[in-house]
């Protein structure tokens, strides 16, 4: 019997969702007939929000959104054009010509607004290109992904400590003062809220090496470059050890650049709940790709999860808060799309992996909160937070937010209901 037996009746929703919901919010509300690229500042009723700017993060996430349905049967027909706008405008106008690299955030017609080199942004830029060649062999994406990958090595790899430092002047100097970019800036209904960050840019980040590993995964199994693969390696180690805190089996995201964690400020003693359970099947992910078995990782995933269903889960709702501190429930209890989409999508793996029904619990649930509170009937898309009131909060797209996070659990789900025999 498969261990998701039963779980395939909710194929029909969740592609409904994907292809009504999702899609029809996004098309053609996104594409930048006039310049290229992406258009994704919209209000809760999916009005446009006055922000024409165009950073790498989200960007790139269209980019591999478009070119992972290209080659999904999830849904029918292919989005190769909406792929092709993308790629055209990464390609053309945030490329650095001169230092190789992509510039953080351009304004709509490509004028360069932002031009610092932070890795979680090259790191997306990676996955798309990457998912690009894979949906369309185009040899041109594939040389430009290889040339990505070598320009970040080269500048970036901390081959004293492991892992990689993480942000760079326009020609791959190292910044270790000053102001970064948030890496992930907060949503607008957050507390942290803001448009700059005084993070130290020399401290190395959980966060930005998950994202490293989710590219560099994509991009060996297109290209089987070998030095990806040394590298997908360690950070496969990275993100299933060094970035564990072993007595709670939670992680941490800021460490100094030997990676001793930073826990010496209120701020970074925090868990968050979806980077742990999205890391749990992106390592998955990584551990196929290498040809490594996923059980040598088994009891770190159970109790990595095990902690975010203790203080993180809501049992009456379903769906995971946002964060929480290291000894203790969640204190921050709004629950925000992504999280909802990388633990449904981890849940569902940790079932078919395991056969646990808490797992299968976990998914049901955290689907039945998205679909009853998340998903936005009326206007499309889905409500960018929903308050422990049950209340919808943010906008609809947004600098960090666009169809990445859902559109990609809603395939992946789809694809593995359907594949599990």
């Amino acid at each position: 019997m498969s261990k998701s037996d039963g779980l395939a009746a909710h194929v029909p929703e969740l592609r409904q969702v994907l292809e009504e919901n999702v899609l029809d919010f996004w098309l053609p509300r996104c594409l930048d007939e006039e310049h290229g690229g992406y258009r994704l500042s919209f209000d809760r009723e999916g009005a446009f929000a006055g922000n024409d700017d165009k950073m790498i993060v989200t960007q790139s996430r269209m980019l591999w959104f478009f070119a992972r349905l290209t080659s999904s049967d999830a849904v029918d027909g292919d989005y190769l054009e909406e792929a092709e706008l993308g790629y055209d405008f990464l390609t053309t106008q945030m490329w650095d010509d001169e230092h190789g690299g992509f510039y953080w955030e351009v304004g709509r017609d490509g004028t360069v607004q932002k031009e610092n080199k932070h890795l979680y942004g090259q790191s997306f830029a990676l996955y798309g290109l990457s998912e690009y060649y894979r949906a369309t062999g185009d040899e041109d994406a594939r040389a430009l992904a290889v040339d990505l990958f070598e320009t970040v090595d080269d500048a970036a790899k901390d081959h004293a400590h492991g892992g990689y430092d993480e942000y760079f002047t326009p020609d791959w100097t190292q910044i270790t003062e000053g102001q970064t970019y948030l890496e992930n800036i907060e949503p607008d209904w957050s507390p942290k809220e803001s448009g700059e960050s005084v993070l130290d840019p020399s401290l190395k980040l959980m966060n930005t090496h998950l994202h490293l590993m989710e590219a560099f995964t994509t991009f060996y199994e297109v290209t089987g470059h070998e030095t990806a693969r040394e590298r997908l390696h360690e950070l496969l180690d990275l993100l299933t050890n060094t970035v564990v805190r072993k007595r709670l089996t939670a992680c941490t995201d800021k460490y100094e650049p030997d990676w001793t964690p930073k826990l010496d400020d209120e701020d970074f003693r925090v868990v968050s709940y979806g980077h742990d359970l999205e890391n749990v099947w992106l390592t998955m992910e990584a551990a196929d790709a290498l040809g490594v078995s996923k059980h040598v990782f088994a009891d770190l995933y159970e109790r990595l999860f095990d902690f975010s269903l203790e203080n993180g889960y809501d049992d009456e709702h379903g769906g995971f808060y946002f964060f929480g501190p290291l000894d203790g429930p969640a204190s921050f209890r709004v629950k925000a799309w992504w999280v909802q989409a990388e633990c449904m999508t981890s849940a569902l793996r940790m079932h078919e992996f395991t056969g646990d029904d808490r797992y299968r619990d976990a998914f049901e649930e955290t689907w039945g909160f998205i679909r009853e509170y998340h998903v936005d009937e009326e206007y499309g898309e889905w409500h960018s937070g929903v308050t422990e009131a049950l209340e919808p909060v943010g906008r609809k797209g947004a600098m960090y937010k666009g169809a990445y996070h859902n559109g990609r659990a809603l395939l992946e789900c789809i694809e593995h209901l359907e594949n599990d025999d």
